[in-house]
């Protein structure tokens, strides 16, 4: 069942739209051993999926095939529109149209969703992914709210700024996402791809050292995807600090599709500890 819900939200202050997958019954449930549906009370483990820059809520929709994994697994998948925010709130510059979308997809969305929809808020039924700029939204969640969810799965992306990701595109970029970063020409310049010194790695630091629980991570890439250079920095900064982190690098793919259908279905039936199924009431 897929659901398009729109709501005027005081974090983004306008009207935006949210796509929502809820699994429905399935003439093969019967078959593979699933719970009864349409139970009252019945909820389900929730997924909140973040797309990539120049896209929307429907991208999932159109490009994947994220529908039929949803229902095949029980899980309801929730889909933000980010446009290209980079999941970041407006500076207060922007008063009084400030748009907060970091605010909105962390605290308002997961709120509105819990009070009018079937799933569940306990963290162990909590997952977030994204890919791309929506990788950047998984990060802050890890670092953040690691106490709110399970795992986290960043798709050709990690822990980045939106502005150095177009410098390097402007910089060694051929036209396509098949290309390498010049990482000693960086050095030479002294760019950093990556700052561990920002506020998100400092909190994902402090984490640690405060004895926070810590959400699984797994990330990632394209072998010809150009941002795999960004994807390393962010791996190896995450798991110097101590996070379980899993890393996956699939060669011959780029920044496409293709990629982000396979793992999708990866994610849903192999690598999330999910139920595969609906959680009936007690």
């Amino acid at each position: 069942m897929i659901c398009r819900f729109n709501y005027f939200s005081q974090a983004l202050m306008k009207q935006t739209n949210v796509t929502m997958i809820l699994p429905s019954w399935d003439a093969f449930d019967d078959f593979k051993g699933k719970a009864k549906s349409y139970v009252k009370g019945t909820k389900f483990q929730v997924l909140y999926l973040y797309h990539g820059g120049t896209g929307d809520d429907s991208d999932y929709i159109s490009f994947s095939n994220i529908v039929r994994y949803a229902n095949d697994n029980k899980i309801a998948v929730v889909m933000p529109c980010g446009y290209n925010s980079g999941y970041a709130n407006d500076g207060p510059e922007k008063l009084p149209w400030q748009a907060r979308y970091w605010d909105f997809v962390f605290e308002e969305l997961p709120k509105v969703c819990n009070s009018m929809f079937p799933i569940s808020d306990d963290p162990k039924d909590v997952f977030v992914a994204g890919l791309s700029m929506g990788a950047i939204a998984t990060s802050k969640w890890v670092a953040y709210g690691p106490e709110r969810f399970n795992t986290a799965v960043m798709m050709s992306g990690g822990g980045m700024d939106v502005d150095k990701i177009m410098q390097a595109v402007a910089e060694y970029g051929n036209g396509s996402t098949d290309f390498a970063i010049d990482m000693n020409d960086l050095n030479t310049k002294g760019m950093k791809l990556i700052d561990p010194e920002s506020d998100l790695y400092k909190q994902a630091k402090k984490n640690v050292l405060d004895g926070k629980k810590l959400p699984k991570i797994i990330m990632t890439c394209g072998g010809n995807d150009f941002i795999r250079s960004f994807v390393y920095i962010s791996r190896d900064l995450f798991k110097s600090y101590g996070y379980d982190v899993t890393y996956e690098e699939v060669p011959n793919y780029t920044h496409e599709w293709d990629f982000w259908d396979l793992t999708l279905r990866k994610m849903l039936y192999d690598w999330l500890p999910i139920r595969h199924d609906v959680l009936l009431p007690e």
